[in-house]
């Protein structure tokens, strides 16, 4: 009962974020008429594309009712060493593989404290977060990676119907996605083990291992987003990906993914960086100042934690009071 609530919440949230967007582009148009032009338009969809991966990626955390503040470093890490392998010459395939192997040995990382050290997820990443920015200077010598060859760069200009293939990719992957999730095993597992880790574990499910794959995913995306930022903006700073862990988790909050974990899909978490995506280009229109996006970024997430944190509340209450009900009816009943 409460889950099916949770769940009938979640996906309205998720439409009522869309809605909510689509009222706000019509208003910065009226102000703006170049906003909703659609080369803007096509524009903002595409460069959703890297909030897109990381939110798909921290979905997979957040639905087994975990947390990973890492995503960002990492990206910025695979980032810079696929950007320095490709401007030195190295195959492309080398770059992307050296890119995803740092993601995957930062989500065992990640993992293996959460499950086998007993570190709480927030605490793990944390340090984690800390270690690997250290690492990127240490990589990069404080420097900016540039002179990324122009035909890496040519790849994600390539776009069919406007959008592009980057992109195109992406939301296929989000829809695929979030059908396995709610068919194969370990999509199933995922869900289960953010529902309740006990019961999970009650009939059967290895939830550690479900907890460890849930990480690895997370900073395998993460560290495919690095391999696309690089060739969206064709260079790399020592503070790449700072803060956009916080982004992609307010994306995947506003998709329709629950804190709590148990609740969401990964196209809800695409459609969550859209949105995010949206506030961006609004702000660049309405000709705020970029201090402001960490702030309002920040605004967002502490309100959407709160209506998250209510509705749980809500929603214990609601079937605390059930339960006391059922037992009244039972015991006048005799």
């Amino acid at each position: 009962m409460r889950r099916m609530s949770f769940n009938r919440f979640f996906k309205m949230r998720s439409l009522s974020s869309l809605i909510v967007t689509v009222v706000l582009f019509l208003l910065v148009g009226i102000v703006n008429h170049d906003f909703l032009a659609a080369r803007n338009l096509m524009q903002t969809v595409n460069s959703s594309v890297v909030f897109a991966l990381l939110s798909i990626g921290i979905a997979f955390v957040l639905i087994i009712g975990e947390i990973d503040v890492s995503v960002g470093a990492v990206m910025g890490l695979a980032s810079a060493v696929s950007a320095s392998l490709i401007r030195d010459g190295s195959p492309w395939a080398l770059a992307i593989f050296a890119a995803v192997a740092i993601g995957i040995v930062c989500g065992l990382i990640n993992g293996f404290g959460l499950v086998y050290l007993g570190i709480p997820s927030i605490i793990m990443t944390l340090g984690v977060n800390g270690v690997v920015r250290g690492l990127i200077y240490v990589y990069t010598g404080g420097k900016w990676v540039e002179n990324v060859p122009f035909a890496y760069k040519a790849l994600s200009q390539a776009t069919l119907g406007g959008i592009t293939w980057f992109y195109l990719v992406t939301i296929a992957i989000a829809i695929g996605g979030s059908v396995l999730l709610r068919r194969v095993s370990l999509g199933r597992n995922f869900y289960a083990v953010g529902d309740n880790v006990g019961g999970a574990e009650l009939i059967g499910i290895p939830v550690k291992r479900t907890k460890i794959s849930a990480f690895v995913l997370c900073s395998l995306f993460a560290s495919i987003a690095g391999c696309i930022y690089v060739s969206r903006i064709g260079f790399v700073t020592p503070i790449a990906g700072n803060g956009y862990e916080m982004k992609a988790i307010a994306a995947c909050v506003l998709g329709g993914i629950s804190l709590s974990g148990g609740v969401g899909s990964l196209f809800g978490a695409s459609v969550g960086a859209i949105i995010m995506a949206s506030i961006d280009r609004i702000l660049v229109f309405l000709k705020f100042s970029s201090d402001y996006d960490s702030t309002i970024t920040g605004i967002l997430l502490i309100t959407i934690v709160t209506v998250d944190g209510l509705l749980e509340h809500h929603s214990i209450e609601k079937a605390r009071k059930a339960r006391l009900l059922a037992k009244t009816a039972e015991e006048g009943s005799r």
